[in-house]
């Protein structure tokens, strides 16, 4: 096709997407059914994985979990059988552990069969300036908030080829959009796990496989406990984030194959503007938004994955 074909087709397909993105506005994408797939979630004994399963469980999948506080999975396990799942079953599994995830991965797919929502969300946070963050923290952070998505991936991506069909879910954060002072270490892998998932995503398109979905979420900081004593300059603009309303909007990208969420709404303009602003002004919008001193106060939970 030559130059002219191709320029016109770029044109008259870019203009129907932006219509149709304009409709949806206002015409809800319909959702599909998720109704018997089995649906592994990282990081699941706790936090936004619990809340998750509980939101999978309602729509009647088969539920893995994963996790390292057995206590905490047993509860989950509990609470998605009550929430309706079909079948729930929990496996304690380290995930910054490469050879952990291929072993208890093979486990799984002995005992309950090939994953086709891959929902990658236990992630740490150390909360220490860079200089002060021990060489041991670091690499903790990113083998689970990073290296973990490489490994699962492995495992249970070649299912979803074979069939073209399947869901990626990566819980990233909006400090893998832009950079948090004092979270050079978290920021790095999330950055790392927002481009690692962009880039599978493009892969599949490559290759023909449509039927294997990808969607990165960005939320702001979540009323988990993970980032307990951060704060937020205009709350109003960018609030603490609510669990269940953060659970919700997961899902409901899930079951609309929604390739990019960002939470609050704000952080779509915010990070239009991080792209387009000239350095100065960029690092003056920071500041005023109060991105300078929102881990001042910082207190966390000591290595806690969710």
């Amino acid at each position: 096709m030559n130059f002219f074909l191709e320029t016109i087709k770029v044109l008259l397909l870019s203009i129907w997407y932006n219509v149709e993105s304009f409709i949806h506005l206002f015409v809800p994408k319909k959702k599909k059914n998720i109704a018997g797939e089995v649906v592994l979630i990282t990081g699941a004994g706790s936090g936004i994985g619990r809340l998750m399963a509980q939101e999978f469980a309602a729509r009647g999948t088969v539920l893995v979990l994963w996790d390292i506080n057995q206590e905490g999975m047993k509860e989950t396990a509990r609470l998605a059988k009550n929430g309706g799942a079909s079948r729930v079953h929990y496996y304690l599994c380290d995930c910054s552990d490469k050879n952990e995830v291929y072993r208890v991965a093979d486990q799984v797919k002995r005992e309950v069969g090939d994953v086709s929502i891959l929902v990658n969300n236990a992630g740490i946070v150390t909360g220490k300036k860079f200089m002060d963050a021990p060489d041991s923290l670091i690499e903790k952070t990113m083998e689970v908030n990073t290296m973990a998505h490489f490994w699962t991936y492995k495992a249970f991506l070649p299912a979803m080829i074979a069939n073209n069909h399947g869901h990626l879910v990566s819980i990233a954060s909006s400090a893998g959009l832009i950079g948090v002072n004092g979270l050079a270490d978290y920021c790095a892998s999330k950055f790392a796990a927002v481009g690692f998932a962009e880039s599978v995503g493009l892969e599949l398109l490559a290759i023909g496989k449509d039927g294997v979905k990808t969607t990165i979420v960005c939320p702001y900081f979540i009323n988990t406990g993970m980032f307990d004593g951060c704060q937020t300059k205009w709350p109003r603009l960018m609030p603490i984030l609510d669990p269940d309303y953060v659970a919700k909007k997961i899902i409901n990208a899930v079951l609309t194959d929604q390739v990019y969420l960002l939470l609050p709404k704000s952080m779509y303009l915010i990070t239009a503007f991080k792209n387009i602003l000239p350095m100065k002004q960029g690092i003056l919008l920071g500041q005023y938004l109060g991105a300078f001193s929102l881990m001042d106060k910082f207190k966390g939970r000591a290595l806690k994955q969710e």
